[in-house]
């Protein structure tokens, strides 16, 4: 087992580490019957670190109490890697030694291909900075979402280690994160060099996150297409594309922010003409950028596509490939976590101000800001191979207060049939057509002319 000495500045990171999905904090205290319940919580889910020899925030005094010796946790160490069933691989185990403190046990735990149990035949998954015993059914979905190893992980045997080590992605990467460790010894403690043969070689987490050009390094496609479609038909034409689709390349940070930032700009010019009017339409930029942030970091990148983003006139499809990983459904999208590459997910949420929240908090995030947009919630679907999230311009209130409030908004304007149904999302014709004879039945809209067609009709307010 390793042993390393920190410094002052190493122990005031562990002391800020924030607990989460991916990192935790026990007391050198603790039972170890009660921290292999957490140990399995992380082998289940995503992997994550654990650190042992830190009392919690809550507790008065000195937080850095240590073990005395080493082989003072060796019962916690036995009942972690010997009594948890089956045992689980790859457990990272070493020791930081804190000057007159003691001996923190750190344990990095891979996500693991099994179902882990702990002596006592219990089984835990982490969500977020909790664990959750887990029983029955929910354990034989779990085992279903097991057993292949993650496509993050395999190696890239034509990669030459030498320019990711070089690189400069890795560098500033290491710099904001604070390790002091060699390049290459954080590359493989991170979990992102694999085996190939006897050498160690760059695997896909790790070209995804700090090659240069990952969308020429891969063998499948990785990047971002963003379309600008004048259109709110379910099909489009080529004719409706305002310019060819921008294509966004890139390690998978900068391709998140420089999808965010092309959506936004078209986004803020999301506008269609009505008898001569522009008519501007606003989404909520952070229930996009949480959207947009899902699809790129859970996508499948073993499939050989892009991800696709369409703004349309009414709405927005972000197109991922891939279907929900693991027990993920349609159904159970807000309550439950499962992460499809969880070291990419983790090395980015472990960053300063990362751009990914915890698993899952993500659309709570969207679907809340759609609410306070007026919008209603975001819409799934599953296809044959692709994951579609789609945000409409389609307000939660009722047809009739759409209509009064646009010409409220506008003084002087008219609305007509076809532009309270791009205003409201309302797709039905016949119910815009009862809503405006409502509201021209009791006295609030009246006809801008007597003797326009029914198939002309436009109405002001009263």
């Amino acid at each position: 087992m390793e042993t390393i000495q920190i410094d002052h500045d190493e122990v005031n990171r562990l002391l800020n580490l924030r607990e989460d999905h991916f990192n935790d904090v026990k007391s050198a205290r603790i039972a170890p019957a009660k921290l292999q319940q957490t140990f399995v919580a992380f082998a289940n889910s995503d992997g994550g670190d654990l650190y042992v020899g830190i009392e919690d925030e809550s507790e008065p005094g000195e937080r850095v109490v240590g073990f005395q010796k080493q082989e003072d946790a060796n019962g916690v160490i036995t009942t972690l890697l010997e009594e948890t069933k089956p045992a689980v691989e790859n457990v990272l185990v070493e020791f930081l030694e804190v000057e007159n403190k003691g001996f923190i046990l750190h344990l990095g735990i891979p996500k693991s291909p099994k179902v882990h149990y702990t002596a006592s035949d219990e089984c835990y998954i982490r969500i977020n900075a909790a664990k959750r015993k887990i029983k029955g059914d929910r354990i034989t979905q779990l085992g279903y979402s097991k057993g292949a190893e993650p496509y993050e992980r395999k190696a890239l045997k034509d990669v030459d280690l030498d320019d990711i080590v070089e690189g400069d992605l890795l560098k500033q990467y290491m710099s904001r994160v604070d390790s002091h460790l060699p390049e290459q010894k954080f590359l493989q403690k991170q979990r992102l060099l694999t085996k190939d043969n006897d050498e160690r070689v760059p695997n896909v987490g790790c070209v995804l996150l700090f090659d240069d050009e990952p969308q020429a390094t891969m063998d499948t496609r990785c990047a971002v297409k963003v379309y600008r479609l004048r259109t709110t038909e379910k099909e489009y034409k080529r004719e409706q594309l305002e310019e060819m689709p921008i294509t966004i390349g890139g390690d998978v940070e900068h391709v998140i922010g420089k999808t965010v930032d092309q959506v936004a700009k078209y986004i803020d010019g999301a506008s269609f003409r009505d008898k001569g009017q522009l008519v501007k339409l606003r989404y909520p930029a952070d229930a996009l950028k949480e959207v947009l942030v899902n699809a790129v970091i859970h996508r499948d990148y073993s499939l050989n596509d892009d991800i696709h983003v369409r703004v349309y006139d009414n709405r927005v499809e972000i197109q991922s490939p891939g279907k929900l990983p693991g027990y993920m459904s349609v159904e159970n999208l807000y309550e439950e976590r499962f992460s499809r590459n969880p070291n990419l997910v983790r090395m980015l949420h472990n960053l300063p101000d990362p751009v990914n929240h915890d698993i899952g908090e993500g659309l709570d995030t969207a679907r809340n800001e759609l609410k306070k947009a007026g919008l209603v919630d975001p819409t799934f679907e599953e296809k044959e191979n692709a994951f579609v999230v789609t945000i409409r311009h389609q307000m939660i209130a009722s047809v009739e207060e759409v209509i009064l409030k646009y010409l409220s908004d506008n003084p002087g304007s008219s609305v007509s049939n076809k532009l309270i149904r791009q205003l409201s999302g309302e797709d039905d014709m016949q119910k815009v057509k009862v809503a405006l004879q409502r509201l021209r039945a009791s006295g609030d809209i009246k006809l801008e002319d007597d003797n326009a067609t029914a198939f002309n009709y436009r109405y002001i307010k009263a």
